[in-house]
């Protein structure tokens, strides 16, 4: 009966980039996705950053802020020229993997656009067909990420309707922003993305409460990153050193509509965590909880989402 939903594996992706390497970091992607594949994932969700790494207050941080600088420069080159355009080789590559593990894909990555040098924290979503649905560019770079991303707007904000369910994705402490969230239960949501770099209990706070507040599953990953993985050449030597040994260490997992763990949290290593999602539970869930049907009160409180793409560019042509 087309009125019982499917039920479909998901897979959370913990692994380690190959920091500051995109090739390299995509070559290890595809590897894992064809894993999670074999093992019957249908859903294979990657971490905040994956590609070509995550930048940590600690290192990057503290780097960036020595204005001007010729590393602070280099640095900042350096992931740049590492840095993901959609559509590109690289996107290409990961559409290729998706379709070849008949699997929807979401990856994210550093992006780079081709008529601009400013950097975006981006997911990108993927059909199991191997095309490209869209992206989701974080709406609010935190603390030390604005030294290195622009800001999203509200046109990347929404819902996609795919073959293993209605998928939205939110990134790392946008998840704390109550109307972002709204906007996208709003949508229909069944699958909540979730992808951090924030590896301590809060996420697990936050993701146990969405998926309570929202009646929807929510996978959230997290990297594993530690500091001997950076290159040699690293042009924020001082910084590195006087870091702590693991930089990132996880806390990846799966959330019922419930709140209950389906899967994880995963700590200090890489790993995939693996989970059945029966979509039916999202439907049962709402007969306690639908805070964007049976209860809200849209005559008291409602959202406004200005989902127009803003431009820096805006061209008024005369009449002739």
């Amino acid at each position: 009966m087309d009125d019982i939903l499917p039920t479909i594996k998901a897979a959370a992706v913990q692994a380690e980039p190959v920091v500051l390497d995109r090739e390299a970091t995509v070559e290890k992607a595809c590897e894992l996705i064809s894993e999670s594949a074999s093992n019957g994932a249908q859903l294979i969700i990657f971490p905040e950053m994956f590609i070509p790494t995550f930048i940590n207050s600690a290192v990057w941080g503290r780097g960036l802020c020595s204005f001007g600088t010729p590393n602070t420069k280099r640095a900042w080159s350096r992931l740049w020229q590492n840095s993901v355009e959609i559509p590109s080789h690289t996107t290409d590559r990961l559409c290729k993997s998706a379709s070849d593990a008949k699997a929807v894909i979401v990856m994210g990555f550093h992006e780079r656009e081709s008529q601009s040098r400013s950097l975006y924290n981006t997911l990108l979503f993927i059909n199991s067909d191997g095309k490209i649905l869209g992206k989701h560019r974080k709406l609010m770079p935190t603390n030390h990420e604005r030294l290195i991303h622009g800001t999203g707007d509200g046109s990347t904000l929404r819902m996609y309707d795919t073959p293993v369910g209605r998928i939205g994705g939110l990134i790392c402490w946008e998840n704390w922003m109550p109307l972002a969230r709204f906007a996208l239960y709003s949508q229909g949501e069944q699958i909540h993305i979730a992808p951090t770099a924030d590896d301590d209990e809060r996420t697990q706070i936050n993701i146990r409460n969405t998926a309570i507040e929202g009646g929807v599953f929510v996978i959230s990953v997290c990297m594993i990153l530690r500091k001997e993985s950076f290159p040699k050449d690293f042009y924020f030597k001082q910084e590195l050193a006087e870091a702590r040994e693991d930089l990132e260490i996880g806390g990846s997992a799966i959330i019922g509509p419930d709140g209950s763990y389906l899967a994880g949290p995963l700590w200090k290593e890489e790993g995939i965590l693996y989970a059945d999602l029966d979509l039916n539970r999202v439907v049962e869930q709402s007969q306690l909880l639908d805070v964007t049907g049976h209860y809200t009160r849209s005559d008291v409180l409602s959202l406004h989402l200005n989902d127009t793409p803003q431009n820096v560019l805006k061209k008024t042509t005369k009449p002739a």
